[in-house]
């Protein structure tokens, strides 16, 4: 079972500083948010517990105005 902490599924890329993309796919309970480079390298990948506060500090760490993508289904 899973934990309701981070879920790291690809290696974290802290160190890229261009242009980022991030997809977030919206559950009930929990989320899982993508960061990509523009030219898609996956720079992270996380689960996280829908709250407002790790949702804002996971974005945070695609910089300043990443183009973020959010899909949302069922419930929402």
């Amino acid at each position: 079972m899973l934990s309701n902490d981070t879920l790291r599924e690809a290696p974290v890329n802290a160190d890229y500083d261009g242009c980022q993309y991030v997809g977030i796919d919206l559950h009930r309970r929990r989320s899982v948010i993508v960061r990509m480079s523009g030219q898609g390298e996956r720079l992270d990948t996380v689960r996280i517990d829908n709250d407002p506060v790790a949702l804002g500090l996971e974005l945070a760490k695609a910089g300043p105005d990443p183009e973020v993508v959010l899909e949302a289904t069922y419930g929402w």
